[in-house]
């Protein structure tokens, strides 16, 4: 016989379940677009200035739930953000709510999908279940960091380590800060278009080089860091 608490693991994963299918069954992905936002943004940022704190907690509500749910919309709501909001107040925004996320998809898998998790990414498991062990909570800040690894398999596989939840959160937010200020701005500068000859903007270029080469550098870097470590041991 179940236990309740086997029941309520039961109930959360088919609530997962449903909601992932409502979003792809229902046309909700429509209204995450760059084409929608472009025609829609007057009303969005309108919207935005009229009720400021209203718009803020729902977008982040938003991202908080599809990020949890693993559903591909982090870039894309990334970019809104920087375009509806600016650099500065997007990024703060985009930074709390993408870590907000991350921890709501880590504790769905520690507590709810365990055993899947565990069978579905195995063999990435083993690789972090090492790099946790060697260099502890550096192995999280560089994955953030540098996105080798897609984020939302970071946010399950971390959850079967030993980390802590605390220590999960504040490395991811630390971790994400380079990237999301870089997707921001190039989601400002992008939300400016009016024409194809936006495009041609150094402003513009600038922002999408910066976005293009910043895997590369943080790479680089966290791998020299790396092997600082492993050498000062």
């Amino acid at each position: 016989m179940l236990s309740a608490k086997n029941i309520l693991k039961l109930v959360l994963a088919a609530a997962v379940i449903v909601c992932i299918a409502l979003f792809f069954f229902l046309p909700l992905n429509e209204y995450l677009s760059f084409e929608y936002l472009q025609r829609q943004r007057s009303a969005i940022v309108d919207l935005c200035l009229a009720h400021p704190a209203l718009f803020i907690a729902t977008y982040i509500a938003i991202y908080v739930v599809l990020t949890s749910l693993s559903i591909p919309s982090a870039t894309l709501l990334t970019l809104i953000g920087g375009a509806v909001f600016g650099t500065m107040r997007g990024t703060i925004v985009v930074v709390f709510a993408s870590a907000l996320g991350a921890v709501c998809a880590f504790i769905l898998a520690r507590y709810v999908l365990r055993d899947y998790v565990q069978k579905k990414f195995s063999t990435h498991l083993s690789l972090i279940n090492r790099g946790v062990a060697e260099e502890g909570a550096f192995y999280l800040f560089g994955l953030r960091v540098a996105p080798v690894v897609p984020y939302f398999v970071v946010n399950f596989v971390m959850a079967l380590t030993p980390i802590r939840l605390w220590t999960y959160y504040w490395v991811t937010q630390l971790g994400m800060l380079p990237g999301t200020f870089l997707y921001v701005n190039s989601g400002k500068e992008l939300g400016k278009l009016q024409s194809a000859s936006g495009i041609l903007s150094w402003a513009l270029i600038l922002s999408l080089v910066a976005l293009g080469l910043f895997p590369l550098v943080a790479k680089k870097m966290v791998d020299a860091a790396r092997s600082r470590i492993r050498k000062s041991h």
